[in-house]
C-alpha cells in the first residue's frame, strides 16, 4: 500500500471526506437568489475542501513543525466551517435545520479525531522553529547546533589531505 493510501485510510482523512461530501449536499440545496447564502456556499466549500489537502500535506511530510503548520491550518479551516454552517440558522432563507445539526455532530467528530492524530506527530523530527510558533515542548534552538557538532570533524582532515596530495 502507497504511503497516500495509506493516508486514505485513517479515519481523520476519512472524516474530513465525508464533511466536504457534506458540505457539497448542503449547498447543493441552498437557494440562489442569496448574496448572503451564495458567499456562505463558497467559505463553506472552501474550508471543507481544505481539510482532507491539509491532512494529506500533514501525513506526506516529516518535520514536526510542517506537520504542526498543517494542523493550525486545519483547526483554523474547521472552525471557520462550523461557525459558517452555523450561521445558516439565522437566516431567513434557510430552514433545513438538521443538515446543520448533522454536519456540526461530523465536525465534533473530526475535532474528537483531531486531537489524538496531532498529539501523535513526532517531536524528536523537527528544526527550530525561528517564529517560536511550532517548537516542540522543551526544544531548544542550541539543540539544534549540538545535533551538528562534530559532523565536519573529518572533513577538515579529508581537506587537508587533498591539499597535500596538490603539492607533491
Amino acid at each position: 500500500m502507497s504511503k497516500l493510501e495509506q493516508i486514505y485510510e485513517l479515519p481523520i482523512y476519512k472524516k474530513a471526506e465525508l464533511l466536504f461530501q457534506l458540505v457539497e449536499s448542503l449547498v447543493a440545496t441552498l437557494p440562489e437568489e442569496d448574496d448572503f447564502i451564495e458567499a456562505t456556499k463558497d467559505f463553506m466549500l472552501a474550508d471543507a475542501l481544505i481539510l482532507p489537502a491539509k491532512i494529506v500535506g500533514a501525513e506526506s511530510g516529516g518535520l514536526y513543525s510542517i506537520k504542526m503548520q498543517n494542523a493550525a491550518i486545519i483547526r483554523q479551516h474547521g472552525m471557520s466551517l462550523h461557525i459558517q454552517v452555523g450561521s445558516l440558522c439565522y437566516h431567513e432563507n434557510y430552514k433545513d435545520l438538521e443538515y446543520v445539526a448533522l454536519i456540526q455532530k461530523e465536525l465534533e467528530e473530526f475535532r474528537k479525531l483531531f486531537i489524538p492524530w496531532v498529539s501523535n506527530f513526532d517531536t524528536a523530527n523537527h528544526v527550530w522553529d525561528e517564529w517560536e510558533l511550532f517548537n516542540p515542548e522543551g526544544a531548544n534552538p542550541l539543540s539544534q547546533i549540538e545535533d551538528f557538532k562534530g559532523i565536519f570533524d573529518d572533513f577538515d582532515d579529508d581537506f587537508d589531505d587533498d591539499f597535500e596530495d596538490e603539492d607533491e
